[in-house]
C-alpha cells in the first residue's frame, strides 16, 4: 500500500483543524493509501495546537511540528515537507478553501499523465474586483520580470513524488519564493483547474501582500537591476538631448529665461529616480547579507 504524508501548516486554524483531519483522512483511505498527518504550527496565537494535539491523542498517523516562534507560511511549508515521509506528499491549507478531496482527482492525474507533480490553479479568482485586478497585475508582472513562470492565481494545493519532494530540499537559500522555488525545481508538472472556497478572511492584509511582491521579484530575478540601469541610460541620454536643445535655442533663436519651475521639477525627478535605485539595490544587497548570515529558515521546538 503506497503511503501518503499531508501537510499543512497551522495559523490561526482552530476552527478548521477538525474537518480537514476528517475529510483528508477520508480521502486518503478512499485512494487506498496509507496516510500520515504533519500539521506544522508556525507560532500560532490560537488553540490551534493543542486541537491538533488532542486528535494525535486518538490517531498516531498525526504529527505535530511546533516551530520555535511564527517563521511565516512559505518557511512552515518547508519544515513540513522536510518531515515528511511518504511515497507521495499531498500539500494543502487547512483552512479547507482548498478542498482535500481534490486528492482523487490529482491521484488519477498524476498517474495518467506520469507526472511527478500536480498542482491546483484557482479558477477564478472569488474576492472582490479589486483583488482580482491586482492578482491579475502580480502575477503579469512577476512574470515579466522573473526567470521562472509560473500560472495565474495558482495555489498551495499539489500532489507530489518523493524524487520531487526530496530535491526541493537541495535549495539552500534562506529568502525564497515559495512558488517560484516550485517552478525551478523542473520535474514533469501539471496543472488543473480547482474551485477555491473564498471563507471570507486572510491572514495576507495589503501589507504582507506587498512584502510577498517585493520579496518574490527581488529572490527570483536581478532583472530589475538591469532595468534601473537601462532607465538611468535613458534619463541620461534625454537630458544630453535636451541640453543641447536649450543650447541651440539660447545661442541661434533667442536667449531662454531660466525658469524656478523647471528646475524644481528637475531636481525632484532625477532625485526620485536616484532614490529608487539605490533602494531598490539596497533591497538586493539586503538579501545577499541576510544569505551570508546563513540563518534557519525555520527553528523546531518541538516535535510529538
Amino acid at each position: 500500500m503506497p503511503s501518503i504524508s499531508i501537510v499543512t501548516t497551522l495559523y490561526r486554524s482552530a476552527p478548521y483543524i477538525a474537518e480537514f483531519y476528517s475529510r483528508s483522512l477520508n480521502a486518503a483511505v478512499a485512494l487506498n493509501l496509507d496516510p500520515e498527518f504533519i500539521f506544522v504550527d508556525d507560532g500560532s496565537p490560537d488553540e490551534s495546537r493543542e486541537l491538533a494535539l488532542a486528535l494525535r491523542a486518538t490517531d498516531t498517523r498525526i504529527q505535530v511540528i511546533e516551530l520555535s516562534r511564527n517563521f511565516g507560511h512559505h518557511n512552515a511549508v518547508m519544515a513540513g515537507l522536510a518531515h515528511s515521509t511518504g511515497d507521495f506528499v499531498f500539500l494543502l491549507d487547512c483552512d479547507l478553501e482548498e478542498a482535500p478531496e481534490n486528492l482523487t482527482e490529482f491521484w488519477g492525474v498524476l498517474h495518467s499523465t506520469g507526472s511527478d507533480v500536480v498542482f491546483g490553479v484557482q479558477a477564478r479568482r472569488e474576492r472582490g474586483l479589486g483583488d482580482r485586478i491586482t492578482g491579475s497585475l502580480f502575477y503579469s508582472v512577476f512574470n515579466h520580470l522573473s526567470d521562472h513562470q509560473i500560472p495565474h492565481n495558482v495555489a498551495m494545493c499539489r500532489l507530489m513524488t518523493k524524487s520531487y519532494v526530496d530535491s526541493l530540499r537541495l535549495f539552500g537559500e534562506k529568502n525564497f519564493f515559495l512558488a517560484a522555488l516550485f517552478q525551478e525545481a523542473g520535474f514533469k508538472q501539471t496543472a488543473i483547474s480547482i474551485e477555491k472556497r473564498d471563507k471570507g478572511t486572510s491572514t495576507y492584509n495589503l501589507g504582507r501582500k506587498v512584502a510577498l511582491m517585493v520579496n518574490a521579484i527581488t529572490t527570483t530575478s536581478s532583472r530589475p537591476l538591469l532595468y534601473v540601469f537601462y532607465l538611468g541610460a535613458i534619463v541620461s541620454g534625454i537630458a544630453f538631448l535636451a541640453g543641447l536643445a536649450v543650447l541651440y535655442f539660447h545661442l541661434f533663436v533667442s536667449p531662454l529665461q531660466v525658469g524656478w519651475p523647471s528646475i524644481i521639477l528637475s531636481i525632484w525627478f532625477i532625485g526620485g529616480l536616484i532614490l529608487l535605485s539605490v533602494g531598490l539595490v539596497g533591497v538586493y544587497v539586503a538579501k545577499i547579507f541576510q544569505e551570508s548570515k546563513r540563518k534557519p529558515v525555520y527553528i523546531v521546538r518541538q516535535i510529538n
